[in-house]
């Protein structure tokens, strides 16, 4: 990957969180106090030289009422086709957690669909989403510890589940390699 290619999601990211505060009618230091962000944080991401994690940019998408996808889509061509280990990925700064957008929701569809990789060792905690989301995982390899706090349930290869979204929940790898695809359903 060069250089140019490895700055394309922080400058999508950048283009996007400038466009939604500005959509919104916040200021820089509105959102990074709704976000729970320094205000230098967020100066640093919407000039592109930021590296953000997924709680931040996550954070930043429910304080602005948009969905995550919104802020890390890409521009898309007619047909896609993302191979194994590309894409536009985040990874988690409190668990060994990286998830890859392989979907964005389109103009009228509320749904992003994302393929995450995760090691035992950390869970990752996830903050509620905005109201009405709905999560939907299917494990592909390994097995994982996942659902709202209070309600996880263990799934192995082919297991599926559904939960809200917009409660506190989380993923936790059992055993190594584990991977799993994730749809996120939004209300309209």
């Amino acid at each position: 990957m060069t250089t140019e290619e490895s700055r394309l999601p922080r400058e999508w990211i950048a283009s996007a969180l400038r466009r939604e505060r500005t959509r919104a009618g916040l200021s820089l230091s509105e959102l990074a106090k709704r976000a729970g962000i320094a205000k230098s944080t967020l100066s640093q991401l919407e000039a592109a030289t930021g590296n953000p994690g997924i709680e931040t940019v996550w954070a930043l998408a429910v304080a602005l009422g948009v969905p995550f996808s919104v802020l890390v889509e890409s521009p898309a061509p007619a047909v896609t086709v993302i191979r194994a280990g590309e894409g536009p990925t985040m990874h988690s700064e409190r668990a060994s957690y990286a998830g890859t957008l392989l979907s964005a929701s389109p103009s009228g569809v509320r749904r992003d669909i994302y393929h995450g990789a995760m090691e035992p060792g950390s869970a990752r905690e996830s903050d509620p989403h905005n109201p009405g989301t709905v999560e939907h995982l299917i494990v592909s390899t390994g097995r994982v510890l996942a659902g709202p706090r209070d309600e996880s349930v263990e799934l192995g290869p082919g297991d599926y589940m559904a939960y809200r979204g917009d409660v506190p929940h989380a993923y936790e790898a059992l055993e190594p390699g584990t991977t799993f695809v994730l749809v996120m359903q939004h209300a309209s």
